[in-house]
């Protein structure tokens, strides 16, 4: 496996990618306190062209860090309060018949935007989550046999609440597969929440941020991440992590081939992100469990209660797998 280091090329006027992926993490962090590693996985995502499921109980941050980096980047955005009674065609659109033009128009919906904040996705009913299969898996939408192209880039971030909340619809596994990454937030650290109760309610507002990066800048950036490299030995290492959750005692259903495919990108990007042009095993490990959490079913109704929870099986399976050297 090579070992010597290669900085990226440089991405666009606006700078290298590595000063480019500075301006924004220093963005972020002016309203998200004490998550580096949570803003590093968000970006992770952004780079690598996928979607990010943020999962946790309410007040922890997960609809700040969807505003804040949308609102970092100079591109469109929508945000999307997912409820019961939100229909398909308030989502993606809807044709209607305009008569002065004696003809059929197609009204887009809020989806045609770079970024999406699609909020409390699991209290929509699952007729409306389906509503963004495709558009997640290829980035356009089909309605009445046509179909329109969504912009580029484009990023769903989409917040759920625990499943035991009231009003709560689960995402079905074909929808959770679509996710690149799925976080949980979790509690600042006792420094960091002392921080967040004495500033100032508007500095910890996303509503203040000002974009430090163009639409244009992100798409350079998801351009070089397909271009990091991987020896044939790290890219044995993902596929052996994928197949041991297929087969650990405690799984149900493990890690699909497009689980693989989000591990190896998001592995690219947290590569880049490090200044490198390779992957190291170290890249995988970093973003394996926000890569797989959500795509493993344990065995056996209360099978987190009996410590087989996602996150204990993927550290077992990290520790079983060989490390290519």
């Amino acid at each position: 496996m090579s070992t010597s280091a290669t900085i990226p090329k440089q991405a666009t006027a606006q700078g290298s990618s590595q000063e480019i992926i500075k301006r924004l993490k220093a963005n972020l962090e002016k309203v998200i306190r004490g998550k580096g590693d949570v803003i590093d996985s968000a970006l992770v995502t952004l780079f690598s062209r996928g979607h990010l499921l943020l999962e946790d109980v309410p007040g922890v941050g997960k609809t700040t860090l969807a505003h804040s980096l949308a609102r970092s980047i100079d591109a469109s955005f929508q945000r999307i309060q997912f409820t019961s009674d939100l229909m398909p065609s308030d989502v993606i659109g809807v044709t209607i018949y305009n008569e002065k033009a004696r003809a059929f128009e197609f009204r887009r919906g809020p989806i045609f935007s770079n970024i999406i904040l699609a909020d409390e996705i699991n209290r929509a009913t699952p007729k409306t989550q389906s509503a963004l299969l495709e558009a997640m898996s290829e980035g356009q939408v089909s309605v009445d046999n046509v179909t329109y192209k969504l912009p580029a880039p484009f990023m769903i971030l989409a917040t759920q609440n625990p499943l035991e909340y009231s009003g709560t619809f689960p995402l079905p596994e074909s929808q959770l597969d679509r996710f690149m990454l799925s976080l949980s937030i979790g509690y600042p650290d006792a420094e960091a929440e002392r921080g967040i109760i004495m500033s100032s309610p508007s500095t910890l507002s996303p509503e203040h941020l000002e974009p430090v990066i163009s639409a244009e800048s992100i798409a350079a950036i998801q351009d070089e991440v397909v271009t990091v490299k991987a020896e044939e030995d790290v890219a044995a290492y993902i596929v052996d992590i994928v197949r041991a959750t297929r087969t650990h005692k405690a799984v149900k259903l493990g890690v699909s081939t497009r689980g693989a495919m989000a591990l190896f990108r998001a592995s690219q990007a947290a590569a880049l992100m490090a200044g490198r042009n390779y992957i190291i095993p170290d890249d995988v490990k970093k973003v394996a469990l926000a890569a797989m959490r959500h795509r493993i079913l344990p065995l056996g109704y209360g099978a987190e209660e009996r410590g087989s929870s996602p996150a204990l099986i993927i550290e077992e399976v990290l520790s079983g797998v060989n490390v290519p050297v």
